[in-house]
Order: C-alpha cells, then structure tokens, then sequence
C-alpha cells in the first residue's frame, strides 16, 4: 500500500514545528528553562560580539516574533538564573549560561538525529529551500501588517 505525502502548507509547517519544539521544550523543562529563554542566552553565547539587551532583544524578536516587553522579561530571568551576567552595557553569558546550552545540545542531539535521520539529503534540501521562501515572505508580510 503506497501513501501520498500531504503537500507542504502552513498547517502542515506548523504540526512539524510543534512536533518537534515539544520534544526540545521537554528537555529544556527539564533544565528549568523555557524555550524563550534558551533562544535568548543561545543569542548571547553565539554572538561574534558582547550584545547590549536591545541586540538580544533585537535577534530573540526577529526569530520569535515575541513582544519585546516579554524578552526583556526573559533577560532579567536569565539575570536572576545567573546564566546571564551584566557587563557594564553588555550581558555575557556565564560558565554556567554555556554548560546549560551544552547539556541541552547533548540531549537533543540523538532525539534530533532519529528525527531527522535517513532522509534523503536532496529532500532535505529541497525542504529548506521552500522553508526559507516561506520564510522570507512570512516576514515580508508581517513586516507590511505592523507598519
């Protein structure tokens, strides 16, 4: 018996997407952190070059779409949490921000590799190509709606 793939819409994007943010948010729950705030402290560690809370907020709020007010909210937790540090008008992340992003990477790497393992390289390929176009004109009209 051969089954038809569904073809690729936003409901189909988005039952993906939940799919997989709920493995990740359960591993991150178990660290105590949210998915918001692991987003955060990742734009800190990666970041070629010491952020202020605005570039975080900046970076957070191009990936999430979230409210600036809720990720300043995530900054101060993180503060609190001790995974973020003020350094004078930048936040580092600490020893303790980088073991955290390090636990939660090892964790999810064999998840995420029986998730997305034995797919053909070029339907990988062909996926992030329309991802990114689906992507780039999300933004466009989101952009258009908050003028």
């Amino acid at each position: 018996m051969t089954t038809t793939a569904p073809a690729a819409d936003a409901r189909v994007l988005g039952l993906a997407h939940y799919a997989a943010r709920g493995v990740f948010e359960h591993v991150l729950a178990q660290h105590g952190v949210t998915f918001q705030q692991q987003m955060a402290l990742r734009a800190a560690v990666t970041a070629d070059a010491p952020q202020t809370p605005d570039d975080v907020v900046t970076q957070v709020r191009g990936s999430l779409k979230a409210d600036p007010a809720d990720i300043r909210a995530t900054l101060d937790e993180l503060l609190a949490k001790q995974l973020l540090v003020a350094d004078g008008a930048h936040l580092r992340p600490t020893d303790a921000g980088r073991e955290l992003l390090a636990a939660v990477g090892a964790e999810v790497a064999p998840v995420s590799a029986r998730i997305w393992g034995g797919i053909p390289a070029e339907d990988l390929a062909a996926a992030g190509r329309v991802l990114a176009l689906v992507t780039e004109r999300a933004n466009t009209e989101l952009a258009e709606l908050t003028i």
